[in-house]
This record gives C-alpha cells, sequence and structure tokens, in this order.
C-alpha cells in the first residue's frame, strides 16, 4: 500500500526580477495566493509568474503573457517540486541534481493561464494538481450596437497602457512591432495620444516593421497606415535577409513544435535580432499580441477542429484553448494563447526585451467576451471577420478621436515575406519540428 509524501523542497527557479508587477511586491503577491484570494489574483497588476507554499500545499498562478511550468522528481527523502519558465531550465536542474534519468519533455507541465493550480501531498502515486479559475468574464453583454462595444474595448486597451506607463522609466524609448494592422495599429494609435495626453513627448516611440529580402506587404501597408495618419516619422523598416530566418532555431526558443507559432516566432526572432544590434540599450516593446484572439479573428477554415459554433459560443476559446477539463487540453503545454504565450515572451527574453501587450490584460478580454458574437454573426464566418475592423476602428475613432486605416488580415509570417514565398519559407512541417524539438532532450530523456 502506498503512502503520498509531502513535498520535500519547493525548487524555484523563476528570477525575482522577472516578476513585473505594477503597484505590488511579488512577496505581497505571493500572500494574496497563498490565501487563496482569486480576486486579489485577479486585481494583480503586470506580468506574473508565481509559486507560494504553505506547509504540503503549493500554489501557482500566472498572467496570460507568460508560461510557468513544474516538475515533480522523486529523491531519497522526498519528492521535489521544481518550477521554471522553461523546459530546458527544468532539464538542467534534474541534471545538476543527477536526476536526468527521470526526465522527458512530456512529463513537464504547464500551469494554464487564469487558474490558480493547487499541489497538495505530492509523492508516489502523484494526485493530479487542482485548477481554480480566477477569471471568468461573463460572455455575451453587451447588446449589438457596435460604437458602444468598440468604444468600450478601446477605452480598456488605452486604460491598461497608461497603467503600464506610469510604471516605466519615462526616459526609456518605446518599440512597436508594427505590421499596420488592426492591433499593432492601434497599439500605436493609443500610445501616441497616451504620450500627449500625460504631457511626454511622442518621440520615445518607434514603429518597427519588418521586411523580409527587401519585400513583404507588411512594410508597404504600415508606411501607408503612418502616412494617413501622419505618423511617418514614427517609422522604421528593418530588413532581414531570409537566410536569417531558421525555424529550427525557434523550436528551440519557444521549446514548441506547433508550425504557426514556430514560424512566427522566426519571424519574431529575425526583427528581435536587427534591433538588438541597432539599439543595444533598448528594452520596451509593446505588441499587439492577443487581439486576435479578443476578437476571434482567426480562419475557421484553416482548423478542422473548429466550426463558428464553437468558435462563438466557447468561453475564451483562443485564449485558453479547450479548457482544463476538457480531454483535448495539454498537460505539457495547456491550449491556445496559454499555451502560445512563448513566441512572445521567450523570444523577447532571448533578447532581453520586456514585452508588453494591452490585449492580454483580463479587463481587455472582460470586454472581448462580453460581446454577443453569435448574435452578431448568425453563422457567418464573413461577418465575424469583418467584426474586427468595425470594433476597433470605431473605437479609436470615439476614444482617440483618429481614423485608424483597416486592412486585410495577414499573419505576421505571412506579410513579412514576398508574395509567393511563404510556403518555401514556412513549410508548415510539424513532423520536423517536432522531431528537432524532441533530439534537443534526447541526451537527458
Amino acid at each position: 500500500m502506498s503512502h503520498p509524501q509531502p513535498i520535500a523542497r519547493v525548487v524555484n527557479l523563476i528570477a525575482e526580477e522577472s516578476q513585473r508587477l505594477w503597484s505590488t511586491t511579488p512577496e505581497q503577491a505571493r500572500e494574496l495566493l497563498r490565501a487563496g484570494d482569486t480576486e486579489a489574483v485577479l486585481a494583480l497588476e503586470g506580468s506574473f509568474a508565481l509559486i507560494a507554499q504553505e506547509d504540503e500545499r503549493v500554489l501557482l498562478a500566472r498572467s496570460l503573457d507568460r508560461p510557468l511550468r513544474y516538475f515533480l522528481a522523486k529523491a531519497v527523502d522526498g519528492p521535489v517540486l521544481i518550477v521554471a519558465d522553461r523546459i530546458d531550465e527544468i532539464a538542467a536542474e534534474l541534471g545538476r541534481r543527477g536526476w536526468s534519468g527521470q526526465f522527458h519533455p512530456s512529463y513537464t507541465r504547464m500551469v494554464p493561464a487564469h487558474h490558480v493550480t493547487t499541489l497538495r501531498l505530492v509523492g508516489c502515486p502523484d494526485p493530479n494538481p487542482v485548477h481554480r479559475r480566477f477569471f471568468d468574464p461573463p460572455r455575451a453583454t453587451l447588446g449589438t450596437d457596435l460604437d458602444v462595444i468598440g468604444r468600450q474595448y478601446i477605452q480598456a486597451m488605452y486604460d491598461e497602457l497608461r497603467r503600464w506607463l506610469a510604471a516605466q522609466d519615462p526616459k526609456a524609448p518605446i518599440g512597436v512591432p508594427f505590421s499596420g494592422g488592426i492591433d499593432s495599429g492601434a497599439v500605436l494609435l493609443c500610445l501616441y495620444k497616451l504620450l500627449l495626453n500625460e504631457g511626454q513627448s511622442p518621440a520615445r516611440l518607434k514603429a518597427f516593421t519588418l521586411s523580409i529580402d527587401g519585400g513583404g506587404q507588411d512594410a508597404r501597408q504600415a508606411l501607408e497606415f503612418l502616412d494617413r495618419t501622419s505618423l511617418s516619422m514614427l517609422g522604421e523598416i528593418i530588413d532581414v535577409e531570409s537566410s536569417a530566418l531558421d525555424p529550427l532555431r525557434a523550436v528551440a526558443v519557444i521549446e514548441d513544435y506547433k508550425p504557426l507559432d514556430v514560424e512566427c516566432a522566426a519571424v519574431n526572432l529575425g526583427l528581435l535580432t536587427a534591433v538588438r544590434e541597432r539599439y543595444p540599450e533598448w528594452h520596451l516593446l509593446v505588441d499587439g499580441d492577443g487581439g486576435d484572439e479578443n476578437l476571434k479573428d482567426y480562419p475557421i477554415e484553416e482548423n478542422s477542429e473548429l466550426t463558428i459554433r464553437s468558435v462563438v459560443n466557447n468561453r475564451m476559446l483562443y485564449q485558453e484553448g479547450w479548457g482544463v477539463e476538457s480531454i483535448k487540453h495539454s498537460l505539457t503545454y495547456s491550449g491556445g494563447y496559454s499555451r502560445g504565450c512563448v513566441r512572445g515572451y521567450a523570444c523577447a527574453r532571448a533578447y532581453g526585451f520586456l514585452e508588453f501587450s494591452p490585449y492580454l490584460r483580463p479587463s481587455v478580454i472582460a470586454v472581448a467576451e462580453a460581446i454577443p458574437f453569435a448574435e452578431l454573426t448568425q453563422g457567418s464566418h464573413e461577418r465575424l471577420y469583418a467584426l474586427k475592423g468595425e470594433i476597433v476602428s470605431r473605437g479609436v475613432r470615439a476614444v482617440l478621436g483618429l481614423e485608424m486605416p483597416v486592412f486585410p488580415k495577414r499573419r505576421f509570417q505571412h506579410g513579412s515575406v514576398r508574395e509567393g514565398e511563404e510556403r518555401r519559407l514556412f513549410p508548415q512541417d510539424e513532423a520536423r519540428y517536432r522531431s528537432h524539438f524532441l533530439t534537443l532532450h534526447a541526451a537527458t530523456g
């Protein structure tokens, strides 16, 4: 008969300085987590990956913008819980302790975003963790007036940017990875108006647009956007050769193998490499990650698992995937942007950037969840895809008093390359990416 043993040790590899909380300290945040106050955890402002321990009980929680992983190792004197940002950090820690034989990447676990994960009396056998939701916004509570929806959405986004800006060095330059698309366009316009309203110089701003081999629709689109909004002085084209794009390196950086995330990370790394070379001291980046997820702007036709009914009727589907109670939920990776956050966070971390997106904050997601998508779309893909441009442009007009150009949607990796080059540069070879990922840990597995 087996008797579970309490956790003997917790090894926390999350650097304290990586907690970017705006209005509280990491220790205060851990106390709130330890107390089980889910409303207080939801109210935390900023980016966090927290772990708190009380006797045999261990609680973990994170913001949507970053990963938080754990692994339960077995030692002679009891189990050891290892917590880290990255899978390779867990593997390295096991190696240092002589426990490499216990490791396989699939044995690591990801704390799902928007949940407090609780571990108790973890031993042999290991009981399942308990996930308790701390963010559960009501759905479809707004009316169908797109002007009202847009105003609330952009106001929430503007307010999050104001809180973020107040926590930053007022002299630090701010970069926006900029395609001229809806999400990065709204971010740039909000930041521009915010700086003016706060009495700060918009000269702090720079809109970085990636162009691979001198091509790509994004570069032309970005220049037109800036010209039509009289902000051409903010733009900077970042030219990168296609030979610098390395999807296999992206696999290693984000520790995942899903083709769209890998290829997005590959071009993101190309952009960040070039920006770091030009500006060695630059740190702050504000991007549009999460905007597509909030307003459900992904081609349903490209995913055989999805229907428009599943997209509009499932809570935070693109942010969280199918949910922790679903059979499809990945214990190793989580789901939705909760899984895909690494394409931004891990790439930025690799080059010393501090990245922020207002679209990932709960207050902005809450407005998006309140949109009555089913009523507005009536089962039409076309209506769904048109909603985002309508909502955001109307909101920008109402909140900022600006007219925002709206262009057709393109993925980052497609808009940055010449037309027709996507298939050659981004073959969407999941088997190759998965195989490479596994070879990275072959020596320790």
